[in-house]
Protein backbone atom coordinates (compact mmCIF):
# COMPACT_ATOMS: atom_id res chain seq x y z
CA UNK A 1 0.00 0.00 0.00
CA UNK A 2 1.55 3.32 -0.55
CA UNK A 3 0.97 4.75 2.81
CA UNK A 4 2.80 8.25 1.96
CA UNK A 5 0.04 8.48 -1.01
CA UNK A 6 -2.87 7.54 0.89
CA UNK A 7 -1.51 10.05 3.52
CA UNK A 8 -0.92 12.93 1.75
CA UNK A 9 -4.66 12.66 0.59
CA UNK A 10 -5.94 12.15 4.07
CA UNK A 11 -3.87 14.91 5.30
CA UNK A 12 -5.52 17.48 2.54
CA UNK A 13 -8.96 16.21 3.67
CA UNK A 14 -8.14 16.81 7.64
CA UNK A 15 -7.41 20.84 6.58
CA UNK A 16 -10.58 20.55 4.59
CA UNK A 17 -12.45 19.72 7.86
CA UNK A 18 -10.17 21.72 9.94
CA UNK A 19 -11.48 24.77 7.61
CA UNK A 20 -14.89 24.04 7.58
CA UNK A 21 -14.76 23.87 10.94
CA UNK A 22 -13.31 27.48 11.35
CA UNK A 23 -15.37 29.19 8.69
CA UNK A 24 -18.34 27.15 7.72
CA UNK A 25 -19.77 25.80 10.94
CA UNK A 26 -19.13 28.53 13.31
CA UNK A 27 -22.57 30.31 13.08
CA UNK A 28 -24.23 26.56 12.64
CA UNK A 29 -23.26 24.80 15.86
CA UNK A 30 -22.60 25.00 19.42
CA UNK A 31 -18.98 25.92 20.79
CA UNK A 32 -18.95 22.47 22.63
CA UNK A 33 -19.94 20.62 18.79
CA UNK A 34 -17.36 22.92 17.46
CA UNK A 35 -14.64 21.45 19.67
CA UNK A 36 -15.42 18.18 19.06
CA UNK A 37 -15.22 18.85 15.33
CA UNK A 38 -12.22 20.31 15.63
CA UNK A 39 -11.30 17.57 17.77
CA UNK A 40 -11.86 14.91 14.80
CA UNK A 41 -9.94 17.12 12.64
CA UNK A 42 -6.98 17.03 14.87
CA UNK A 43 -6.43 13.62 15.22
CA UNK A 44 -7.26 12.85 11.92
CA UNK A 45 -4.27 15.30 10.72
CA UNK A 46 -1.74 13.65 13.07
CA UNK A 47 -2.48 9.70 12.22
CA UNK A 48 -2.59 11.00 8.03
CA UNK A 49 1.00 12.80 8.71
CA UNK A 50 1.74 9.41 10.64
CA UNK A 51 0.50 7.04 7.80
CA UNK A 52 3.18 9.86 5.26
CA UNK A 53 6.16 8.91 7.76
CA UNK A 54 5.27 5.31 7.94
CA UNK A 55 5.37 5.11 3.84
CA UNK A 56 8.94 6.75 4.24
CA UNK A 57 9.58 3.48 5.84
CA UNK A 58 11.74 0.62 4.01
CA UNK A 59 9.45 -2.10 4.99
CA UNK A 60 6.65 -0.02 6.40
CA UNK A 61 4.09 -2.72 8.66
CA UNK A 62 0.23 -3.00 6.41
CA UNK A 63 -1.26 -3.84 9.80
CA UNK A 64 -0.30 -0.62 11.36
CA UNK A 65 -1.61 1.54 8.05
CA UNK A 66 -4.80 -0.06 8.30
CA UNK A 67 -4.98 0.44 11.68
CA UNK A 68 -4.31 4.23 11.44
CA UNK A 69 -7.07 4.35 8.27
CA UNK A 70 -9.68 2.79 10.25
CA UNK A 71 -8.36 4.85 13.10
CA UNK A 72 -9.28 8.10 11.42
CA UNK A 73 -12.62 6.69 9.66
CA UNK A 74 -13.85 5.41 12.95
CA UNK A 75 -12.64 8.54 15.24
CA UNK A 76 -12.58 11.53 13.27
CA UNK A 77 -15.30 9.98 11.30
CA UNK A 78 -17.99 8.83 14.23
CA UNK A 79 -17.05 13.17 15.87
CA UNK A 80 -17.68 14.65 12.36
CA UNK A 81 -21.04 13.07 11.76
CA UNK A 82 -21.75 13.62 15.38
CA UNK A 83 -21.53 17.13 14.49
CA UNK A 84 -23.29 17.25 11.32
CA UNK A 85 -26.32 14.87 12.38
CA UNK A 86 -26.31 15.96 15.90
CA UNK A 87 -26.68 12.51 17.19
CA UNK A 88 -24.84 11.83 20.27
CA UNK A 89 -24.83 8.16 20.05
CA UNK A 90 -22.38 8.58 17.42
CA UNK A 91 -19.84 9.17 20.13
CA UNK A 92 -20.10 5.65 21.18
CA UNK A 93 -18.01 4.66 17.82
CA UNK A 94 -15.09 7.02 18.16
CA UNK A 95 -13.42 4.70 21.42
CA UNK A 96 -13.47 2.53 18.98
CA UNK A 97 -11.13 4.48 16.35
CA UNK A 98 -9.26 5.48 19.92
CA UNK A 99 -8.06 2.01 20.22
CA UNK A 100 -7.84 1.56 16.20
CA UNK A 101 -4.83 4.59 17.02
CA UNK A 102 -3.46 2.77 19.89
CA UNK A 103 -3.40 -0.69 18.48
CA UNK A 104 -1.66 0.87 15.52
CA UNK A 105 1.31 2.57 17.43
CA UNK A 106 1.88 0.00 19.46
CA UNK A 107 2.10 -2.18 16.74
CA UNK A 108 4.54 0.45 15.01
CA UNK A 109 6.74 0.11 18.09
CA UNK A 110 6.82 -3.46 18.01
CA UNK A 111 7.45 -3.82 14.18
CA UNK A 112 9.54 -0.68 14.03
CA UNK A 113 13.18 -2.32 14.15
CA UNK A 114 12.00 -4.80 11.41
CA UNK A 115 10.80 -1.94 9.40
CA UNK A 116 13.93 0.03 9.21
CA UNK A 117 16.20 -2.96 8.72
CA UNK A 118 14.22 -4.58 5.86
CA UNK A 119 14.90 -3.37 2.61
Amino acid sequence: MPWLRVGAVLAALAVMAGAFGAHGLEDHVTPERLETWQTGARYHLFHALALCLLGALPSPPRVVGWLFVGGILLFAGSLYALVLLDLGVLGAVTPLGGAAFIAGWITLAIQAPKALTRA
